[in-house]
Formats: structure tokens, C-alpha cells, sequence
């Protein structure tokens, strides 16, 4: 068996904890002596244990002179939990393999250096652009301080997110809108314009998979959002942010606030609406890594035009209704070498609907 092999064993591992360690990074680990695997594990929840110090616990013999092969370069600070350099260190492994550098200023290179400077074996770039794949997200927030963004909508066949009199429920399948609730789960945040709130008066929760609740943002710039709209109740288990451009002297501002719910004064853009980069830059300090953006055609086209976009997820429903609202408004394009480019990562078959995941580049 080759480094190679191990290590897809440990990305397989680190799969596993989608949805609950955010805004850690999905890891891995398979320990390997006298080649034979003899522990695995992975970061299964936020706070708990790294996918290092898992394996080491589940190993089935003493783990000592053996090969460590970890998706994500070993953490060398006090955080949630202790350094996982340390216990490599106690346990005696002689060897460590990580597939990628991590990007967290705290950790980057350090974690290699100090197992190099106490005599250990290293190697690193092991399957590497897979294992910055899988934490894209948590890559991008590292290196840019900026919350990773990815638009998704449901549109007809011929491009049409709504009816001409404003119709959309429901356009896609029962299996996409649980694709859709998967998608959630798998975010800290989940962003809605006022006019998707007063039209669809959604929960945003998850509800037809298992997973966490994701913040919910509702960009209101005049706060003209109704006190019974659904994203309003029940914040002890799915807590809802109000981005708007009032400030705290406006009576409608202490009234939302005064109901529990987070208000925050986001500077406008110059069409008086709330910015949305200013916005996400706020998220990005407040620790938010990643937003999925669930409506409407003002919000999407606007992330679109000030290209704050990373992901595309676009479900397909194979209908057609002629005239009707547009997932993507004006643009200011004139000619194609403008558009905006992006390349297809997965297409999936989900009820009788097509979902294509694509990342804008």
C-alpha cells in the first residue's frame, strides 16, 4: 500500500463530519503500522476531538514507531482542545503524512516544524488539492478573513424561479428540497432577502435531514419585515440576525430588537439598500465562514454583479412557465466575454429534478 491509498482512507474519514464541526475544517486520520491499519478517526463535532487524537484512542494496539495519515497538517495551539501535536509526540508515532498545510495563522507550518524539530518523519502535499477541496470553505475563510458564499435557487427548465404573478411553491421536487435542507445544514448561515420573507414566509431550518439550524440573516434594509413572519419565532433553537441600514434610534429597529432578534446596522449601498460585502465582512469577524444564499432575485443578482459569489447550486425542475420572475436580473453584461464564468463540479439526478453544483471562477 502506497501514501496514497491511506490517505483517501482518511478523506473518506473526514466526509463524516459534514454539518457538525464548522467553522473547523473536516479531518481525518488512519493510523498505519507494520502496514496494517490499526486506528481511525475523524473531527466528528465543533469543540470535540481532532481527528489525530480520535485515532489514537480508537487504535486496537500500541501505536508507537507507526505512520499517522492526516487529511489537514496536525494543530500545534491551545484551542478548544489541546495541541494534537502533542499527544503524536506522547504516543511516539514516528511518522506523519498530511495531505495539505493548514491556513490558520495559528497553526500554519508551525504544527510541521515542531514535529521535524523533535526528530519525527514528514511528509506533506499528500493528495493535496483533494484535501483543500474538501475544506474549501474553510480554506477560502482562512485566507480571506470572508465568509465562503454559495447562491442556490430552484428554477424552471426555461430559467424562471417564479411565476409572473410571483407563484414558486413548489417548483422543484420533494428529493431536492431535501437536498436543499442537506445544503443547510452544511452552512453557518442562511441568508434571505425581505421580499423572499414576505412572500414564501419560510422557517429556514432543517427539518427533513438531520443537522444543525444555521443562523438566519434576513436582509431588511427598511425593516419593514412582519413581527409574525416565521424567521422571527422560536430563536432559542434557530437565532435569527436582521441586517438592515435603520439605526437604533429608529422605533422599528427596538421594536424587532426588543423581540429577541438581532438587529444590526450595515452601512447602505449606493442605491440605499444594505451592502452586502459590508455585510459578509461582519459575518467573516463574527466567526460565520460560510453563507448559503436561498433568495431572492434582488439578493442573488446583486451577489452576482459585485461578484461575491464562490458556489452555484442550481436545481433544474423540468418545467416550463413562459413569462415569469428570472432566478438572475440585469447584470450589466453586453457582451459574452463579460459573462460570468463558472465550471461545473457535479451534476446530480435528485426526484426528477437535475441539480448542478458548479463554483464561479
Amino acid at each position: 500500500m502506497n501514501d496514497e491509498y491511506y490517505m483517501k482512507l482518511a478523506l473518506a474519514l473526514a466526509r463524516n463530519g459534514r454539518g457538525y464541526v464548522s467553522p473547523n475544517p473536516r479531518v481525518g486520520a488512519v493510523i498505519v503500522k507494520n502496514d496494517r491499519i490499526i486506528g481511525r478517526g475523524y473531527h466528528q463535532r465543533f469543540g470535540g476531538n481532532h481527528a489525530e487524537v480520535n485515532a489514537i484512542k480508537n487504535a486496537g494496539g500500541d501505536v508507537e514507531g507507526a505512520t499517522l495519515y492526516v487529511t489537514l497538517e496536525p494543530c500545534c495551539h491551545e484551542g478548544k482542545t489541546p495541541p494534537c501535536v502533542d499527544r503524536i509526540i506522547e504516543n511516539k508515532i514516528a511518522r506523519v503524512v498530511a495531505g495539505t498545510v493548514d491556513s490558520n495563522p495559528l497553526v500554519s507550518c508551525q504544527g510541521i516544524e515542531f514535529l521535524k524539530n523533535r526528530g519525527l518523519e514528514i511528509k506533506t502535499g499528500v493528495m493535496e488539492k483533494e484535501c483543500r477541496r474538501l475544506n474549501e470553505v474553510f480554506f477560502h475563510y482562512m485566507e480571506t478573513g470572508m465568509p465562503f458564499i454559495t447562491v442556490k435557487y430552484a428554477q424552471t427548465l426555461d430559467g424562471r424561479i417564479a411565476t409572473a404573478t410571483g407563484n414558486s411553491q413548489w417548483i422543484s421536487s420533494e428529493a431536492s428540497l431535501k437536498f436543499t435542507h442537506r445544503l443547510r445544514a452544511e452552512h453557518d448561515a442562511i441568508l434571505a432577502g425581505k421580499g423572499t420573507v414576505d412572500k414564501d414566509n419560510p422557517e429556514l431550518t432543517v427539518r427533513l435531514v438531520r443537522g444543525r439550524n444555521p443562523l438566519r440573516v434576513i436582509v431588511d434594509s427598511g425593516l419593514s419585515i412582519s413581527p409574525k413572519a416565521k424567521v422571527l419565532q422560536d430563536q432559542s433553537s434557530a437565532p435569527t440576525l436582521v441586517a438592515t441600514t435603520k439605526t437604533k434610534t429608529d422605533s422599528r429597529f427596538q421594536k424587532i430588537a426588543a423581540s429577541g432578534v438581532e438587529v444590526i446596522t450595515v452601512k447602505a449601498d449606493k442605491n440605499g439598500n444594505v451592502d452586502l460585502k459590508s455585510l459578509f465582512t461582519v459575518l467573516g469577524k463574527r466567526k460565520i465562514s460560510s453563507v448559503l444564499i436561498e433568495g431572492g432575485a434582488q439578493i442573488i443578482t446583486s451577489v452576482l454583479k459585485k461578484n461575491l459569489a464562490n458556489r452555484l447550486v442550481t436545481v433544474i425542475a423540468p418545467k416550463i412557465i413562459g413569462r415569469g420572475i428570472e432566478a438572475v436580473g440585469e447584470l450589466n453584461i453586453r457582451n459574452l466575454d463579460s459573462a460570468k464564468k463558472i465550471s461545473f463540479q457535479k451534476i446530480i439526478k435528485r426526484g426528477e429534478d437535475i441539480i448542478i453544483d458548479s463554483r464561479l471562477i
